[in-house]
């Protein structure tokens, strides 16, 4: 406990928040509620709960079932979050030094939902580092920035209560056209994520956010596709060349090049300021 000192502070906090963790280290955030819950209501809580994680049950299937096809080795680079790291199609390409990386995106998915199916999404693969994106689509549902770091909190509390010398690296909420208005409040969440990080051993914290404006201060149109929120080609190019120098940090190195084996499934389809925690 001494060696994170933070963590302790954070399952007292979670205890207080409604969250509850497992003996198996899954954790489970608190219900979100929706239409028809009664406020106080157990019941209609857990109702509610159940019925928005179901809608992941299909990209869960998709997952197990690219782990039977070909199951990952332990030790790997994992690659979890939203639509963003699911479109990464070019993911396995972009890294092709890394022996094993796993791609576990699934569109539309919050921080919330990561943390909520962190065991399928994270624990069974025993990964010697995880890289997260997640938390632009909290903030879209109406999610705080406060709520954000609250889910990644209970994410990396997970993580490190399994796996403690996995390396984590949270990827900052990026700025998008079709969102501006949610430019501040990303701005807030990315500020409240970046001290976290800097808090916790063996990980880091990158800025995707700022590469990814122009001189006006606007996101760069010419990274985003025509919904302008996914990035386009020119989007993940920058996204590598920002994220390139953190793949393969901290693992040995006979696991840092190698084959370029990948696993991803096949269902659908850079210079920044960095903050490394300690």
């Amino acid at each position: 406990m001494k060696r994170f000192p933070r963590l302790s502070r954070l399952a007292r906090r979670l205890a207080l928040s409604g969250v509850l963790v497992s003996s198996t280290a899954a954790v489970h955030p608190a219900p979100v509620g929706g239409p028809g819950s009664a406020p106080g209501s157990k019941t209609a809580q857990s109702s509610s709960s159940a019925s928005h994680y179901a809608r992941w049950q299909a990209s869960m299937d998709a997952f197990a079932a690219a782990d039977k096809a070909q199951a990952p080795a332990e030790n790997g680079v994992l690659f979890v979050g939203s639509s963003t790291i699911r479109f990464w199609t070019q993911l396995p390409q972009d890294f092709r030094d890394v022996p094993v990386l796993i791609n576990r995106g699934f569109g539309g998915s919050t921080m919330a939902d990561c943390q909520y199916f962190v065991k399928q999404l994270v624990l069974q693969y025993r990964p010697r580092q995880v890289f997260v994106y997640a938390g632009d689509n909290d903030l879209a549902e109406g999610r705080t920035p406060q709520q954000v770091l609250e889910s990644f909190e209970g994410f990396v509390a997970a993580v490190r209560a399994e796996l403690p010398g996995t390396r984590i690296a949270y990827i900052s909420i990026k700025p998008s056209p079709l969102r501006a208005e949610l430019m501040p409040r990303a701005r807030e969440a990315n500020a409240l994520l970046a001290e976290y990080v800097r808090t916790l051993p063996n990980s880091d914290y990158i800025d995707i956010f700022t590469p990814m404006l122009g001189m006006d201060g606007a996101p760069r149109a010419e990274l985003f596709g025509p919904d302008r929120l996914h990035l386009s080609d020119a989007g993940y190019r920058l996204w590598r060349s920002v994220i390139a120098d953190y793949v393969g940090r901290g693992l040995p190195a006979t696991l840092q090049a190698g084959s370029g084996r990948a696993v991803q499934p096949g269902a659908e389809p850079a210079a920044a300021q960095v903050s490394a925690g300690r």
